[in-house]
């Protein structure tokens, strides 16, 4: 179980306002990655006026993640990076790999656990492009809850949201701005939970009266 003491790290970063990240792994590379996509961020501002394409922005950290694994010595980059972004040709979700290797994904989990978010979010990938903001942060939310060990609980203490789109910059929500979703997705867990139960009751009920309408024509044929 959980220690009492024990203090979630911060898992997002605001980058620009066009792009943020989520980090799986060692915080200390990830926040020296964080630092790098900043400076890159800067840069493509102050020589082109303009924000860094999120497609560019992650080749670049493709390259700086190769590097190490190219010296004698060095240190591979021990951290996965989701990052999100929206530019002039639209919305991106990107993955990372120590191994410098990144994928272009509709979505993605990673970290411990991760599988069983992955296997919600492919579920339910035809429902997102017809879902509101908020329906979509709640499947996000049901995807983290699934990756969490049964004696967990996600709450406002363990729980993080970035939010980036069109018209929409970057934007981290914590603590009492995450409640609201939690409530919702609870909602929602617990109106699946009813469905399950009634259909279960009337598949039981079906199957029952089939056993008692055998028993009466058994009781028919032997009269």
């Amino acid at each position: 179980a959980a220690s009492k003491l024990l203090v979630y790290q911060k898992k997002l970063y605001h980058i620009d306002d066009h792009v943020g990240i989520s980090i799986a792994a060692l915080a200390f590379d990830g926040r020296l990655l964080s630092k790098f996509m900043r400076v890159e961020c800067l840069n493509a501002k102050f020589a082109y006026a303009t924000q860094l394409p999120i497609s560019r922005l992650v080749a670049s950290v493709g390259s700086k993640l190769h590097g190490p694994t190219m010296v004698y010595g060095g240190r591979p980059y021990g951290v996965g990076l989701l990052v999100a972004g929206y530019d002039e040709t639209g919305p991106y979700i990107y993955q990372t790999c120590p191994s410098a290797n990144f994928y272009d994904c509709k979505a993605m989990a990673i970290g411990s656990r991760s599988q069983s978010g992955r296997t919600y979010l492919e579920r339910s990938l035809e429902q997102f492009p017809d879902s509101t903001l908020e329906e979509l942060i709640v499947h996000g939310l049901k995807a983290l809850n699934d990756t969490l060990p049964s004696e967990t609980e996600l709450s406002t203490k363990n729980c993080s949201i970035g939010i980036v789109g069109k018209d929409h910059p970057f934007k981290i929500l914590e603590d009492d701005d995450v409640a609201p979703y939690l409530d919702s997705m609870n909602r929602d867990i617990a109106d699946q939970a009813a469905g399950h139960e009634e259909e279960e009751a009337m598949v039981a009920q079906e199957g029952g009266g089939g056993a008692q309408g055998d028993e009466q024509q058994e009781q028919m044929d032997q009269q």
